[in-house]
C-alpha cells in the first residue's frame, strides 16, 4: 500500500468518526511529507525525521511502505465497515472543487500551480474563486483585476491538458444589505459564484438571516460558502447566529448549493446544520477552500461528512461532470 494513500485514508476515517481536527490534520500533514519518499521500505526511524511526522504516522509509513496494511488503518476500516468504504468511493468520484484561491488574493501560489495540483489530483475541473474587492485584507480583486484574471484563466485553458479545465469564479462577499460585492456584469461572466459572509460575523440573528437570504436568492449566487464562519481550532471563533432553517429552505428553493467546507479549522457547517440542510433538500459543494496546492487533498474529509449523513453524488455538485455543473450554474438564464 502506498504510504500517502494510507495516511489519507486514515484522515478520511478519522473525519468519518468525528475525531478532533488536530488529529485529522496531522495525518494530512504526514501524507504531504511522505509524497517525496522513494519507493520501497522506509524504516519508522527514518520516516520520523520528516517534518510533521510523529511516532504514530511514522509507523503507518513504515508498515505501508513495506507492503502491509497499517494496523491503525485496519482498525479504523473495520470499525467503519462497508459504509466507510462507500464514503471513500464517494470521495474518489469527485470531479472538481468549487472554491480555491491563488496569489491574486490571499492564496500563496500562482494560478497555474493551483490548477495543475487539481489536475494531478484527478479532478476534471476546478473553480478559481479569489476574493472580491471589499475584503482588502485578502487583496480582493477590483473589477479591473478580475477582468485581467479572466484573460489569464483563458490563456491557461488554451494550453492546458484537454481533460481538465480551470473555471472562472469568485468568492464574493455578502455585504451587510445582502447585495454581492462585485459588478453584476462581471458576475454574469463567471462560471461559478461562491457567496460568503466575512464581516460582522457576530451580528444579531435577524439581520444576519436577512443578509444571507438576500444573497442566496440572488440568481447570480451558486454556492453559499462556509455558512457559519466558525473556526474550531486555536483561539477559535464562534459560529454566526441566523435562522438556519429559513436560509437552507431558501437555498433549496433557489437552487443555491450549501458548501461543505473541508478546511480542518472550519468543518463548516457543523453536523447539526449539515443535517438540517440535507433535510431541507439542498444540494452541496464539497470544497477545500484551498490556499495552497497540498490543501486540495483535504476534499476527502468533506466527503466523509457527506457520506456519513447519506448524501450521494446526485446531491453533490462537485461529483458532477463539468457540462452538468455549468448547465446548473446557468439555470437562471435558461
Amino acid at each position: 500500500m502506498d504510504p500517502v494513500e494510507a495516511l489519507r485514508r486514515i484522515a478520511f476515517l478519522l473525519e468519518w468518526n468525528g475525531a478532533s481536527p488536530y488529529r485529522v490534520r496531522a495525518f494530512h500533514t504526514a501524507a504531504d511529507a511522505a509524497r517525496g519518499l522513494p519507493p520501497g521500505p522506509v524504516p519508522a526511524a527514518r520516516a520520523q525525521q520528516l517534518r510533521g511526522v510523529g511516532p504514530v504516522t511514522a509507523a503507518v509509513i513504515a508498515e505501508a511502505s513495506a507492503g502491509r496494511t497499517p494496523a491503525y488503518l485496519a482498525d479504523l476500516a473495520t470499525a467503519a465497515g462497508p459504509a466507510g468504504q462507500a464514503g471513500w468511493d464517494l470521495a474518489a468520484a469527485a470531479q472538481g472543487d468549487c472554491h480555491l484561491h491563488s496569489d491574486w488574493s490571499d492564496g500563496g501560489h500562482p494560478i497555474e500551480e493551483m490548477a495543475e495540483a487539481a489536475r494531478e489530483l484527478g479532478h476534471r475541473w476546478a473553480v478559481l474563486t479569489d476574493h472580491s474587492p471589499r475584503l482588502t485584507i485578502a487583496h480582493g480583486l477590483s473589477p479591473d483585476r478580475l477582468r485581467l484574471q479572466l484573460d489569464t484563466v483563458a490563456a491557461y485553458n488554451a494550453v492546458a491538458d484537454g481533460g481538465f479545465r480551470l473555471l472562472t469564479g469568485i468568492e464574493c462577499d455578502i455585504l451587510e444589505d445582502g447585495s454581492l460585492d462585485q459588478e453584476p456584469e462581471l458576475l454574469d461572466r463567471l462560471d461559478v459564484v461562491v457567496v460568503s459572509v466575512h464581516s460582522k460575523l457576530r451580528s444579531d440573528p435577524e439581520p444576519m438571516t436577512d443578509r444571507m437570504l438576500s444573497a442566496v436568492r440572488n440568481p447570480r449566487a451558486d454556492v453559499l460558502g462556509h455558512c457559519t464562519g466558525r473556526i474550531v481550532t486555536g483561539r477559535g471563533r464562534p459560529q454566526s447566529r441566523f435562522d438556519a432553517a429559513a436560509v437552507f429552505a431558501a437555498c433549496a428553493d433557489a437552487g443555491t448549493a450549501v458548501e461543505i467546507n473541508c478546511r480542518p479549522e472550519r468543518r463548516d457547517p457543523p453536523d447539526d446544520l449539515l443535517c438540517l440542510a440535507a433535510e431541507a433538500g439542498c444540494v452541496f459543494a464539497v470544497d477545500t477552500d484551498a490556499h495552497a496546492p497540498d490543501q486540495l487533498q483535504w476534499h476527502a474529509s468533506g466527503y466523509a461528512r457527506a457520506a456519513r449523513i447519506g448524501l450521494g453524488p446526485d446531491r453533490l455538485v462537485t461529483t458532477w461532470p463539468r457540462e452538468r455543473l455549468l448547465a446548473w450554474t446557468r439555470r437562471a438564464s435558461g
